[in-house]
C-alpha cells in the first residue's frame, strides 16, 4: 500500500473517529475530502473496494458528535439565524418543485438528484455554522481551504497535456470539479480567502498563502473559465470598495502584484478565449453567444411554467425553448433556479 494511501486512511480515521469527541474534526475532514476527491485519485483507488462513503461518514460522525456535545457548543442565542431560515425556505421550494414539476429522467443515475444534494448541503452548512463558532475554529477551517487550493493547484500543474480536453483542464480534485468551469469558479472564490489569510498571518503563513495563490491562479488559467475571470475581476473591485480603509492600500498593492503575476502565467490560448468576453456579437465564439440564447430560452421556459419544470430538469427542457442548445446548462444560477 502506497504511503499516500496510508496517510489518507489515517487522516480519515482520525477525523471521522475524532469527530465524536471534537465535532470540528469531522467538519475539517469533510471540507478536505471535498477538495481531494480521494475516490478519483490513484492513491485512493486501493480503498475503493471497501465501499466507504467518506463524505457521508464524516458528516454523520460530525452530526453525532454535535448532538453529544450540544450543550457545550457556542452557537449564539437564536438556534437558527435569518439566513439559515431563508436557506430552509429555499430547500422547501426545491422539494415543492420536485413534487409539482415534471419527472426527472435519465440524468441522475450515478449522482444524487439536486434536491437530495441540496438537502445534504444545507444540513452540513448548519453543522458548520453551529460548530465553527470560535475564531480559532474559523482559522483552522481557512487553513484547510488554503491547503485544498495548494493540492488542487499542484494537481493542475502536474496534469499531463493529454488530459486537457478541448484545451481546458478537466477532472481535477473532487467530484464537483469534473467540469473546468466548476473548478475555476471554486478557486475564484478561494482566492480572496487566501488573500485574507495572507494579511492576517505571520511570515511562514504568508509564504504558504503565496504558494497557494500562485498555484490556484495558474489552475484558473488552465481551466480557461471566462466566468471565473469575470468573478475574480468583480471580486477585486468589491475588495477595494468594501474593505476597511486601513487595509485598502495593502489590498491594492496585493492586487497589482497578483495581476502582474497572473498575467505572466497566461498563455495565448487563455488570452484568446478570455478575449471573447468583451467582443461584439459578431466576434463572439459559439460557446459565448449560445449563453444568451440559453438565457432567452430560460425566460420563455419560466413563462410557460410559472411553478418551474422541477429541480434538475433545466437541461431536459431547454431544448424546447432554445432548439440549438439541447441538454445545455444555464451558465447562470438565476436562470437555472428560476426555471
Amino acid at each position: 500500500m502506497a504511503l499516500k494511501t496510508i496517510l489518507f486512511l489515517a487522516a480519515f480515521i482520525a477525523c471521522s473517529g475524532g469527530a465524536l469527541f471534537i465535532p470540528l474534526l469531522g467538519i475539517l475532514g469533510y471540507v478536505g475530502h471535498y477538495n481531494l476527491g480521494p475516490e478519483r485519485q490513484w492513491w485512493g483507488a486501493p480503498l475503493n473496494y471497501l465501499g466507504l462513503r467518506y463524505s457521508y461518514t464524516l458528516a454523520l460522525m460530525a452530526a453525532i458528535g454535535t448532538a453529544v456535545h450540544w450543550r457545550s457548543l457556542r452557537y449564539g442565542k437564536p438556534l437558527l439565524h435569518r439566513q439559515e431560515w431563508l436557506a430552509l425556505a429555499f430547500l422547501g421550494v426545491v422539494w415543492l418543485s420536485v413534487l409539482l414539476g415534471h419527472a426527472t429522467v435519465g440524468l441522475y443515475t450515478t449522482v444524487d438528484h439536486p434536491s437530495v444534494k441540496l438537502t445534504k448541503i444545507i444540513l452540513f452548512s448548519f453543522l458548520l455554522t453551529h460548530v465553527v463558532t470560535r475564531l480559532r475554529d474559523v482559522n483552522a477551517l481557512i487553513w484547510v481551504l488554503v491547503a485544498g487550493a495548494i493540492v488542487l493547484g499542484t494537481q493542475a500543474y502536474t496534469t499531463p497535456r493529454s488530459s486537457f480536453l478541448s484545451g481546458r483542464l478537466e477532472a481535477v480534485g473532487g467530484v464537483d470539479f469534473h467540469d473546468a468551469n466548476f473548478l475555476g469558479a471554486y478557486l475564484a472564490v478561494i482566492l480572496p480567502v487566501i488573500g485574507i489569510q495572507f494579511l492576517r498571518s505571520g511570515w511562514i503563513g504568508r509564504a504558504v498563502c503565496l504558494v497557494a495563490g500562485v498555484f490556484a491562479t495558474n489552475a484558473i488559467i488552465l481551466t480557461r473559465s471566462r466566468g471565473a475571470i469575470v468573478g475574480v475581476g468583480l471580486g477585486a473591485v468589491g475588495a477595494l470598495l468594501m474593505a476597511p480603509r486601513k487595509h485598502r492600500v495593502k489590498i491594492l498593492a496585493g492586487l497589482v502584484v497578483a495581476a502582474i503575476g497572473g498575467y505572466r502565467l497566461t498563455d495565448p490560448g487563455f488570452l484568446t478565449r478570455t478575449g471573447t468576453i468583451s467582443r461584439s456579437a459578431e466576434e463572439r465564439d459559439r460557446s459565448a453567444s449560445s449563453r444568451f440564447e440559453i438565457w432567452e430560452g430560460g425566460v420563455r421556459m419560466l413563462a410557460d411554467n410559472p411553478l418551474g419544470v422541477g429541480a434538475g430538469n433545466f437541461q431536459l427542457f431547454i431544448g424546447r425553448y432554445s432548439a440549438r442548445n439541447p441538454d445545455r446548462d444555464a451558465h447562470s444560477t438565476f436562470v437555472r433556479c428560476a426555471g
